[in-house]
């Protein structure tokens, strides 16, 4: 069985030679252990660092495309190159390489698709109250939302079984934290996370440029994702309360229209037939998400056997 430590890098020259020092040379239930690193679009010499470590396979970025975009490309190079196992570690030595074997072992047990290292982001000192809060909350937003357990859902060290990396399928370019994670059960992927040590933080996050900016890219990327994956659930809910809405605006006017003759309440009326109109046009909208939904899983679903074509008869 076949483990690929994809390292994504940006600018790591100086942290990269720790982090390939402290992985593991040997794990039970593994045969062969290599290194991928995707360096997108370093220009402090990322990817010279890395051959010279012995790293073995190189891809850059001609520019900085992002991390969603890179990990997209490691994880499609690692299937090209013969993965049972996939590691996702960051270049940054923010994750002790150590814990690896803890991370893989749900996969090798067969009892998940997916693990996730949980930071324990409460006990590291380094995040600030606020930070902790978010993440707090983040997760928790998360956990609902895709019907897991996830306690860390922001956390990079990952691990995903040959499976899980065929059927996922990331479409944004800032991060696919929360969108591996929130399509993971349409894909029916089982989500188990390990609580995992971390290292001293050696620079700034370079995702979270600012905590508004964060918070912003988060919410929008949640929502998206979930609205995707659950289109009529969604459009359901914002057209029930709509039309609810419509419906007691229009039971006051007509309350008043028969003790009162309704002088000076039909404002009400008024509202209540734009609430209406919009609502059954909202749950309208959900009915034709839906059907693009199944559409879209087609398409997924034929992705899906052509990477497994084109992967498999290379191994």
């Amino acid at each position: 069985m076949k483990l690929i430590v994809q390292i994504p890098c940006y600018n790591e020259a100086q942290t990269l030679p720790l982090v390939i020092a402290s992985l593991p040379r040997q794990i039970g239930g593994i045969d062969c252990i290599e290194t991928l690193i995707i360096d997108d679009g370093s220009n402090d010499g990322t990817s010279e660092v890395a051959r010279s470590l012995g790293v073995t396979y190189v891809l850059r970025n001609k520019r900085n495309l992002g991390l969603a975009f890179s990990f997209r490309k490691a994880i499609d190079a690692a299937l090209h190159n013969g993965a049972d196992i996939i590691v996702n570690l960051d270049g940054d030595n923010q994750y002790k390489a150590s814990e690896i074997p803890a991370l893989i072992q749900p996969i090798l047990d067969g009892r998940a698709d997916m693990v996730v290292g949980d930071r324990r982001t409460d006990t590291i000192s380094e995040f600030s109250s606020l930070k902790k809060l978010l993440q707090k909350l983040g997760s928790a937003v998360v956990r609902k939302l895709s019907d897991t357990q996830v306690r860390d859902t922001t956390s990079g060290f990952r691990a995903f079984s040959r499976d899980a990396a065929f059927k996922l399928t990331i479409l944004g370019n800032y991060t696919y934290t929360h969108e591996a994670i929130l399509q993971a059960p349409s894909k029916g992927l089982t989500i188990v996370d390990v609580a995992i040590e971390t290292n001293p933080k050696t620079r700034e996050s370079r995702l979270m440029r600012s905590i508004r900016g964060y918070i912003a890219f988060s919410i929008a990327s949640i929502l998206r994702i979930f609205a995707m994956y659950n289109p009529l659930r969604v459009f359901l809910q914002i057209g029930g309360i709509l039309l609810f809405l419509g419906f007691a605006l229009a039971v006051r006017f007509l309350y008043f229209y028969l003790t009162t003759g309704g002088a000076g309440k039909l404002q009400s009326l008024i509202l209540a037939a734009i609430a209406l109109i919009m609502g059954g046009m909202i749950i309208l909208f959900g009915l034709i998400a839906d059907i693009i939904q199944f559409n879209r899983r087609l398409l997924e679903d034929i992705l899906e056997r052509i990477k497994r074509l084109e992967h498999d008869t290379l191994r």
